[in-house]
């Protein structure tokens, strides 16, 4: 059965696909500062102030930008943020579309309504709102970081003043935690919170557990030595050992330097030959994340022209050996790295596997583009996107033991029993707990499991509900109907992602930004855009 989302999930779009004529995007590029850039971020806001009374935007607001990408054909997508009376507004983000100064396209954001009834003083203390903040803690906490006033306007809430308190600490599991939550600045009620830790659940030669031999560049700059370092791509990144150092005891309120914060050791090595392909070689967990990290950086500057995690060239580091049997992996902006545990065995084997490497590596994409929140639908779609992603690294890599599929983490779970996965991106229920469709009841599930129908829905649009060689695809509204390919359906995703999704995207929203992207890439009336539509309606987000 088809199902119509409510008025309340509906994304204010004001742009119109394919009104760029016959026109097709090619290329896109970021713009560094510089006069350009000025000028299109001038542009965007006086179109912003212009039509501010239709997006919400009144004063005391003010505007500043965070990328600006420009198209071959001239189109500008400039992503603002807002302030509020000098507050952070979380939920506030936009992108503005337009050509030059005459001609506007249209503006993305979700939902956003006025600030003009928003609170202009607490009446909470912030010490308080801290201690409330406390309750929605679970785990061994070390104290609140900082607790700051800011505007919440994320879709789907009244509009209020409320501080943000920032959690540091560790979740029973031993993964590092910085929780973010929102306390009301009047009632004391807490609105919302979210985790910026983002987990996965769950020229020298190495070898590695999963992908088996590889090349990997290493830097002979140490004397007599080599160092697991690469100096070739973007800006460069190494690759360090943690040791096993995770969670640590915590004595009141008191918690040294975090390991999340930690560096680790770089690995070293004699004779520019690494790991033996087992556990027992702590070496060769550290080839398979120094490879995933190559391999991913080589599959966005290939496929998307990104140099780097954030378009930059700036590719952060990767950990491995992190705790004690620690059955996860995560990404974490505050050190802007990647890191994995060694799993304990039985659940899962070492998370340093390719599509792992590509999932974490694309969390910090994510957060540099279009950030989206780690909670609700939009959670959901931010690890999707790691998810496809991770998966295409794979395919993009294509290596003999380690070939490119739809299932996320099949090498490191459960080790004793082949086949199975962590995440099945061709009937993501399969798991026992993610859903195939989408239902109004979707915002409530983790992350990992809401991640499901967006998974579903890419897997529908490159390969279709019954490909040759791959395994069929239950569909929602009992359609059938063939795939676009995985170039296509990455490009898809990738241009919806970086120029038309914001924090607060939900499904409809995603629906709404690959059909843009789609047009944008093949044409208004092309057959993608129509199997994105379909793809869509096949898991019931119409």
């Amino acid at each position: 059965m088809k199902r119509i989302l409510p008025a309340a999930f509906v994304t204010l779009t004001l742009w119109g696909c394919g009104d760029s004529g016959s026109t097709r995007v090619t290329s896109t590029r970021e713009l560094a500062a510089g006069p350009e850039r000025t000028a299109a971020v001038e542009r965007a806001v006086s179109r912003v102030l212009l039509e501010g009374a239709k997006l919400g935007v009144t004063a005391p607001e003010a505007l500043s930008a965070r990328t600006v990408l420009v198209d071959d054909d001239g189109t500008e997508h400039v992503r603002l943020e807002r302030t509020w009376q000098g507050l952070r507004v979380i939920g506030g983000d936009m992108v503005v579309h337009q050509r030059g100064g005459a001609d506007a396209r249209g503006f993305s954001l979700t939902g956003q309504p006025s600030l003009a009834s928003v609170a202009s003083r607490p009446t909470l203390d912030a010490s308080v709102a801290a201690l409330r903040a406390r309750s929605a803690f679970v785990g061994n906490l070390s104290g609140p970081r900082t607790a700051k006033l800011v505007v919440d306007a994320r879709q789907g809430h009244e509009p209020a003043l409320a501080y943000e308190v920032v959690l540091d600490g560790y979740q029973p599991d031993q993964t590092p935690s910085e929780l973010h939550v929102l306390v009301d600045a009047t009632t004391g009620a807490i609105r919302g919170k979210w985790d910026a830790v983002h987990t996965t659940a769950a020229v020298g030669s190495g070898k590695s557990l999963y992908s088996g031999q590889v090349s990997i560049n290493t830097d002979s700059a140490l004397l007599g030595g080599y160092a697991l370092r690469d100096t070739t791509r973007g800006g460069g990144f190494y690759t360090t050992d943690m040791n096993n150092l995770g969670s640590i005891p915590i004595v009141g309120d008191t918690l040294p330097l975090p390991p999340l914060l930690l560096p680790g050791t770089l690995f070293t090595d004699s004779d520019n030959v690494w790991g033996d392909g087992t556990p027992g070689n702590r070496q060769s967990a550290a080839v398979d994340a120094h490879f995933g990290q190559q391999t991913t950086y080589d599959y966005y500057r290939a496929v998307h022209g990104r140099d780097g995690i954030d378009g930059a060239g700036r590719m952060g580091y990767s950990r491995v050996h992190y705790g004690d049997k620690y059955n996860n992996a995560f990404w974490y902006d505050l050190c802007f790295c990647m890191t994995y545990g060694d799993g304990n065995g039985s659940i899962l084997a070492p998370l340093t596997s390719l599509d792992v490497a590509g999932h974490e590596m694309t969390h910090g994409i994510t957060s540099q583009t279009a950030g989206l929140a780690y909670e609700g639908e939009s959670g959901g779609l931010n690890e999707a996107t790691s998810d496809i992603f991770g998966s295409l690294v794979e395919y993009y890599a294509n290596t003999a033991q380690d070939p490119g599929d739809y299932l996320i983490g099949e090498t490191i779970y459960t080790p004793s029993t082949p086949g199975d996965a962590l995440r099945y991106m061709h009937q993501p229920s399969l798991d026992g707990k993610s859903p195939d469709c989408w239902s109004s009841s979707l915002a409530s599930l983790d992350v990992h499991y809401s991640s499901g129908v967006a998974n579903h829905f890419f897997y529908l649009l490159a390969e279709g509900s019954n490909p040759a060689g791959g395994p069929a695809s239950p569909t929602c509204d009992g359609s059938s109907h063939g795939g676009i390919g995985r170039l296509k359906a990455g490009k898809i995703w990738y241009r919806a992602l970086t120029v038309y999704m914001t924090s607060s995207t939900n499904y409809a929203g995603a629906r709404t930004a690959t059909l843009s992207a789609a047009s944008d890439l093949y044409g208004a009336g092309s057959p993608e855009v129509s199997a994105v539509a379909a793809a869509w309606s096949a898991v019931s987000v119409n």
